[in-house]
């Protein structure tokens, strides 16, 4: 494992990433810094960078509500305001101290205030250190539908420090756990094949290294996601909908709470449409419940679910488009299916968590 990834004009960096902050803070020289964060990093993150950066204390401190369902037009307004409240100008830099939500939506926000200010990332849960900090996806939801809203625009630097994941609880481990389990089933068997055995309370620094490796070669190759880069939404177009729909339940879903059961589905349309052997379905359907909590869909959520995917982003000309897998390792973009193909994997799905 090495210290650093390059990727599309920025750093990654994987060890003493705290105190690499602090050197790029210093050679950096903005007029302000920002920290952007939700109630949980606050208490439990923020202290551990003040700890490693005493030297840091000219910032000013940007607190949103965590969750989901805040990620919208509405806090990235609060957001912006707060900036203009604060004076920042077009020297200044945002640090996005959170999980997926804080670096989705401060990428956004630091990505269109002043048509554009510097910003870094700096992920505390799993699912964002292995994917969602790095590729510079920037995004808000809207209506319900995921990242509707947002840019493609690159971070200055990432700064991956192992250190926050002991701030998590066991369920936000798991969630990020099912993006690496994507990784694997999206270009390498034997990584997913590895994963399915590791304790997911002890992450190592070599897994999460390694799935930065795939993200980041696949964002590299195809940055605004013309072709390669569609395969990262494996398990994410019904993912997605599920998360949408959880969202406005008493209990919404984590995004890789969300995915695993996309995944489920989408390896059933992947059997169905796109050459993925019925062997192949079994090994996913299997780790995957053994891993992840099965949740109830009832059947009378399929129509919103549908609508929910026909708004996707992967959609063309009124198409419902999917990343599907061939064979365990490899997967193909712009698939798509009919709404009877994907109700008929969301009953898939039931019957395997009746069995």
């Amino acid at each position: 494992m090495t210290k650093t990834l390059e990727s599309i004009g920025y750093t990654i960096y994987l060890q003493d990433a705290l105190k690499e902050l602090g050197r790029f803070l210093e050679e950096r020289k903005y007029s302000k810094i920002f920290f952007l964060v939700d109630r949980h990093t606050a208490e439990h993150c923020l202290p551990l960078v003040q700890k490693a950066l005493p030297q840091l204390t000219a910032f000013d401190v940007i607190e949103i509500e965590p969750g989901e369902e805040n990620k919208n037009i509405d806090f990235c307004i609060g957001v912006w305001k707060m900036l203009l409240d604060f004076g920042a100008d077009r020297k200044s830099l945002l640090i996005n101290l959170g999980g997926g939500m804080v670096c989705d939506m401060g990428s956004f926000a630091a990505a269109t205030y002043k048509r554009g200010i510097d910003f870094v990332q700096v992920p505390t849960t799993l699912l964002a250190q292995v994917d969602a900090a790095v590729g510079g996806k920037t995004g808000i939801d809207m209506d319900g539908v995921k990242n509707c809203i947002g840019t493609f625009t690159q971070p200055e630097t990432v700064f991956i420090e192992p250190e926050f994941l002991k701030t998590l609880e066991n369920r936000q481990l798991i969630a990020g756990y099912a993006e690496m389990l994507k990784h694997g089933l999206i270009t390498d068997k034997s990584y997913f094949i590895d994963l399915q055995s590791i304790d997911i309370k002890n992450i190592s620094k070599v897994l999460i290294y390694k799935s930065l490796v795939i993200k980041n070669e696949i964002v590299k190759t195809d940055i605004k996601e013309q072709n390669l880069r569609k395969t990262l939404n494996f398990g994410h177009t019904i993912g997605h909908a599920l998360e949408s729909y959880f969202l406005e339940s008493s209990t919404p879903l984590l995004h890789g709470e969300a995915l695993a059961i996309g995944m489920i589905c989408e390896a059933y349309l992947s059997k169905k449409m796109n050459g993925l052997t019925e062997d192949e379905l079994v090994q996913i359907c299997n780790c995957i419940k053994t891993k992840f909590p099965m949740i109830s869909i009832p059947e009378e959520a399929d129509s919103a679910l549908l609508h929910y995917m026909q708004n996707d982003k992967k959609n063309e000309a009124g198409k419902i488009g999917f990343a599907l897998l061939n064979k365990i390792g490899s997967c193909d973009y712009d698939q798509y299916a009919s709404p009877e193909e994907i109700k008929n994997s969301l009953e898939f799905y039931r019957d395997l968590i009746r069995a």
